[in-house]
């Protein structure tokens, strides 16, 4: 009876955690999903052809972002810029970022520390349509470069 026994608890445990944990893989519109892909090209495409380029920083005591871009004429930059933190796996740890200009750099604070680790990291400009992204591993690097690739 002990068999029996155990693997009902253990099923109860598994499907306790499959309830309780979202592991955020799914995408609820993949549709819609799908026809922003050929925008996000058409945007990465506008950053190569600007030449851009951005150097992030992490100041983990102080929990703050510094990004300093190039390419674009000191009259040319933004005021503002989007960050964009996408955890691979954990949908919820995401973060979205405004960054805001400070001479010839865009600072902002985290609102939470991201999880150590790797992470997905978009920034872009809405207003001009162009957009970059790249991965950075926390474990490693304080520090991440965007480079706007022809694809």
């Amino acid at each position: 009876m002990a068999g029996p026994a155990i693997v009902i608890v253990a099923g109860f445990i598994t499907a306790w955690l499959a309830i309780k944990s979202n592991d955020g893989l799914v995408e609820d519109n993949y549709y819609k999903v799908g026809l922003a892909v050929n925008q996000q090209l058409q945007q990465k495409k506008l950053a190569a052809e600007l030449g851009l380029g951005a150097k992030l920083a992490y100041v983990e005591t102080t929990q703050e972002i510094r990004i300093s871009l190039s390419g674009l004429q000191p009259g040319a930059l933004p005021d503002t810029l989007q960050l964009k933190l996408v955890h691979p796996t954990r949908k919820g740890e995401d973060q979205l970022i405004n960054l805001r200009r400070e001479g010839a750099q865009y600072v902002a604070q985290l609102p939470a520390a991201p999880s150590v680790g790797r992470w997905n990291v978009v920034l872009e400009d809405s207003v001009a349509g162009w957009r970059m992204d790249t991965v950075w591993d926390l474990r490693a690097d304080r520090q991440v470069m965007f480079s706007a690739k022809p694809q």
